[in-house]
């Protein structure tokens, strides 16, 4: 009688063994194929991303070994006046560039959406200057917005209206990067465009028959229905303004006329700081002032309000898109 029960139990677990070599084989095939995406993020994000939390708290100028200081960047971070303007100017994109590229995009999808004819050159008339270089889109702003001569004031003047100086006025240099952002914007516009493509059109009928007109079915079956991919491009523009450098710098050093012929220049923040973001700032000490230990502690910083600011934004879609199917109500 044990003999013939140990047999049942060995036919019972022959079975159970052949299932967990497989799934451990399993196992070890996706991590096989995956190695690469695995060791190219630990060694291309991981480990500079805690290299630089490492050196932020050193004294660092990329030729002598780094020596630990604690704390000191970061005190000393809080009470450089550069760095509060650099933070505001960033806040200052923060705010008005997201506002502005989110309703942008959302309003020239919506037209888009509503043409009869002439769709396709359209879409691809707004999306073609998303593909420009930031650099050359910068450039074209610039020219276009040169004081006195530039076509933009020739064309106010026609009007008796004179122009500002743009990109050389502290008050006006800001807003003519955000103009230039806007014009590059197609990536977002195509994305909301296809979300709108995508609303059921059973909905608008439904409404329509109820008596709604276009203004209110926009807002109450539109609006929520692509309200996902609006807080992706919420995100996507937030992320955008925290690392604006490129169209900073070209804006600047073009209005300062203190670039050379290789591009570079000695004037950062022209004019008056107005256009020094806190990446210009971090790569002013880092590649300038050969402060590697302070640009790091700034790149950490930098990092730790990304991310909260995302994880913020992506736990709020997630509340929101849970209770709109229902979920909050039992």
């Amino acid at each position: 009688m044990t003999a013939t029960l140990e047999r049942v139990e060995e036919v019972r677990t022959a079975p159970a063994k052949g299932r967990s070599r497989a799934r451990a084989r399993q196992r070890w095939t996706v991590l096989a194929f995956l190695a690469p995406a695995i060791l190219g993020f630990l060694l291309f994000f991981g480990y500079p991303l805690v290299a630089t939390v490492g050196f932020s708290f050193t004294k660092y100028d990329l030729i002598n070994p780094p020596e630990w200081t604690g704390l000191d960047n970061y005190s000393y971070m809080f009470g450089d006046k550069l760095f509060r303007t650099a933070v505001y100017n960033t806040m200052w994109f923060v705010v008005v560039l997201t506002v502005a590229r989110v309703v942008f995009a959302l309003g020239v999808a919506s037209v888009i959406a509503r043409l009869k004819s002439g769709v396709g050159l359209v879409r691809t008339l707004c999306y073609l200057p998303s593909l420009a270089p930031p650099v050359a889109a910068t450039l074209v702003f610039f020219l276009v917005m040169r004081p006195n001569d530039g076509p933009l004031d020739t064309l106010l003047a026609w009007f008796g209206v004179e122009g500002p100086l743009w990109f050389a006025d502290p008050a006006w240099a800001k807003p003519g990067i955000t103009a230039v952002m806007l014009w590059v914007s197609g990536d977002l516009m195509i994305i909301i465009l296809a979300a709108i493509l995508d609303v059921p059109q059973e909905q608008y009928e439904a409404a329509e028959l109820d008596g709604a007109g276009p203004l209110r079915r926009w807002r109450h079956i539109t609006l929520p229905s692509i309200s996902p991919v609006l807080m992706f491009g919420v995100v996507n523009s937030i992320i955008l303004a925290l690392q604006l450098f490129t169209q900073a710098v070209v804006a600047g050093s073009a209005a300062s006329g203190s670039a050379d012929v290789t591009g570079n220049t000695k004037i950062l923040g022209f004019p008056e700081n107005s256009t020094l973001t806190f990446p210009v700032w971090l790569y002013t000490q880092g590649f300038r002032y050969f402060d590697m230990g302070y640009a790091a502690a700034m790149a950490t910083v930098l990092f730790v309000v990304s991310f909260a600011a995302t994880a913020v934004l992506v736990q709020r879609m997630r509340k929101a898109t849970h209770q709109e199917e229902g979920g909050g109500g039992a």
